[in-house]
């Protein structure tokens, strides 16, 4: 019994330095000091980026499926002009950059048709890609720069720990404390948002690929049932006769 009233001061003295350890989010933010604020304009820019770059990247923005067997029949029978209407009832890279190569697509010279409209192809989704990618870019550019920016803040922290020293501080740890809580929080913080930044701009790039891709192999057909090489007689007699009676 003798030793009961120290256990419970012991127990006392422990959950008061459980208390006083833990800390609120807003704690390690002002922790954190000044690193913290650009690195929380990072963190919300890398989070609403990630967002939209998946939305922009999705195949459905780049190649319209459900348009794309009325689109070619009309190229098969040399209807550029009712592709082109077709094509532009859908907001697509895919129709952007068909509209523009057969805008120089002449009906009566198929052969010639082909180089010219793949051209304009060419340049139209190396455009295109260019676009979406820079916004990809900047996720990369988030990756690179938050760990740049919390590696200043420890630089800033130990800075202030060592002008704590030489005004008195080395035997008073508890001096020291905030500045190198400082370097450490900013240095993990920067981490915690460059890392999921560096893998998103991974997955989104791929994205982005796996979208262009798929918008060239389309491209690429729309471009041959124009030239004849993917026309069919029958095909092309019986989507004549669809388009007159729906006429």
């Amino acid at each position: 019994m003798a030793f009961l009233p120290l256990i419970t001061s012991a127990q006392e003295e422990a959950g008061d330095i459980a208390t006083s350890g833990g800390q609120s989010l807003w704690g390690l933010i002002q922790q954190g000091g000044w690193a913290m604020w650009p690195l929380g304009l990072c963190c919300l820019f890398m989070f609403f980026l990630a967002i939209y770059c998946w939305r922009e990247t999705a195949r459905k923005k780049y190649v319209p499926e459900a348009i794309l067997p009325q689109a070619s029949g009309f190229l098969r029978v040399r209807d550029i002009q009712s592709a082109i209407n077709t094509l532009q009832s859908a907001n697509s890279v895919l129709s952007r950059v068909m509209v523009t190569g057969l805008g120089k697509a002449k009906p009566n010279l198929p052969d010639a048709n082909k180089g010219k409209v793949e051209l304009m192809l060419s340049e139209s989704l190396e455009a295109e890609e260019n676009q979406a990618g820079q916004w990809v870019n900047y996720l990369n550019v988030i990756a690179a720069v938050a760990p740049m920016i919390g590696l200043l803040g420890t630089v800033s922290g130990m800075i202030s720990a060592f002008q704590t020293i030489s005004l008195g501080g080395m035997g008073r740890p508890e001096l020291l404390a905030g500045d190198i809580g400082e370097a450490l929080i900013t240095t993990a913080t920067g981490l915690v948002i460059g890392i999921p930044a560096m893998i998103a701009y991974f997955i989104l790039k791929n994205r982005l690929g796996n979208s262009m891709i798929a918008t060239v192999q389309a491209a690429s057909n729309l471009v041959d049932d124009l030239a004849g090489e993917n026309n069919d007689e029958g095909q092309e007699a019986e989507f004549a006769e669809e388009t007159m009676v729906e006429a």
